[in-house]
């Protein structure tokens, strides 16, 4: 889970984390990627990070260097990670592959509790103004009704030069 990465809205795996896991040399797995290219039409499979992208990444993980790479790596979707399964056809590759899909999926569960517990909270906060407002536009309504009332006339106080 470690090595998933949130990067453009997306969550994502490093072509060198990747080619770790199925103990292959980045620059092989980077090469039969190249190879079949038309598994990957679009940034939603993989894509390349640009240089700020990179360096961000890199300090995120406070890793100083990553081995001198020539090319900005290359980062693969979850619909990536299963068309490298089409690719790479070792035993090893297969399990890995399998583990990587349940902790998306795992991923993807997770993101929708907290998503459902944050518009909980929403309606709890909605259904408290719902109540404040009632009791706001309770106390309106009666300063409006005092104000409608005729005021009964009021005794005067003080001197009165008739009473003399």
């Amino acid at each position: 889970m470690n090595k998933i990465y949130h990067i453009r809205g997306m969550k994502v795996m490093v072509d060198k984390d990747l080619a770790e896991l199925y103990e292959v040399q980045t620059s092989n797995l980077n090469k039969a990627v190249g190879r079949n290219l038309k598994r990957f039409p679009d940034e939603d499979f993989m894509f390349q990070l640009t240089e700020d992208e990179f360096k961000n990444l890199i300090f995120q993980n406070g890793i100083s260097s990553w081995g001198g790479t020539r090319k900005s790596p290359r980062v693969f979707t979850e619909q990536g990670v299963a068309m490298l399964s089409g690719i790479l056809k070792s035993d090893r590759a297969i399990a890995v592959n399998i583990q990587i899909m349940r902790i998306f999926t795992r991923i993807r569960q997770m993101d929708n509790t907290e998503i459902r517990l944050e518009i909980e909270k929403i309606k709890n906060k909605l259904d408290n103004q719902d109540k404040n407002m009632e009791i706001v536009f309770k106390y309106l309504d009666e300063l409006l009704e005092k104000q409608e009332r005729p005021n009964p006339p009021r005794k005067r106080i003080g001197y009165k030069p008739d009473d003399l």
